[in-house]
Parts: structure tokens; sequence; C-alpha cells
């Protein structure tokens, strides 16, 4: 649903028009670094819940392997691939804050989560 705001005054008699405000409205860099950081924290949220799932997968088929050794192996398989993605996931983001936040400063670290800081060419 589009709203226009429709404001009267003495200098416009007919009034002035003015377009919706967008959620990423306003300053290009503010927005694109408000984009980067939603971004990157989905990004994060859904690779943590498919190494999630994707242990949950591996306990499931362990459990249900009746003692079947083919199937045991592929279930601790499954569940070293889990764990190593997780410690991938973790690697990422220390080098992302490290890299990003404590050495190159583009990167804002606050209670609201990340910004980021866009360097721009000029005054």
């Amino acid at each position: 649903m589009n709203h226009v705001l429709l404001a009267l005054g003495p200098d416009d008699p007919i009034g002035k028009i003015s377009p919706p405000v967008a959620g990423l409205a306003g300053d290009p860099k503010q927005s694109l670094g408000k984009l980067l950081s939603v971004g990157i924290m989905a990004f994060v949220l859904v690779a943590s819940m498919a190494v999630l799932a994707y242990m949950l997968w591996g306990a499931f088929d362990w459990i249900t392997s009746g003692g079947d050794k083919a199937r045991v192996e592929k279930a601790q398989l499954k569940i070293t691939h889990a764990v190593i993605g997780i410690l991938v996931l973790i690697a990422a983001f220390t080098i992302f804050q490290v890299v990003g936040v404590n050495m190159l400063g583009i990167i804002t670290s606050g209670p609201n989560g990340y910004g980021f800081k866009i360097p721009t060419i000029g005054p």
C-alpha cells in the first residue's frame, strides 16, 4: 500500500505531493551499507541453519542405521562435514570481524548490528 503525503501551506495553495518513503530511501551510501549488512546477516543465518540441519540429518541417519557399518560411516561423515561447516562459518565471521572492523575500519559494529562506511572519491 503506497501512501502519498499531501502538505498544504500558504506558499502552495494546491499542496505539495511527496513520494512515499521506501525502506532503502535516503542517502545511497547508507542504503548500500544497510543492504550489505542485512545480506551478510541473512547469509550467516541461512548457512547456520543449513549446517544444523545437515548435522541433525547425520545424527538421524546414525540412529536409524541399525548397526549397518556402511550407513554408520556415512552418518559419521555427514556429522564431520557439519562440524567442518561450523568451523568455516566461525572462521569466516572472525576474518570478517578482524579485517573489516578492526584493520580496515570499513565496517562499524554497534548495538544495532553492522554498518558499512562506503569510501568515496572527492569532497
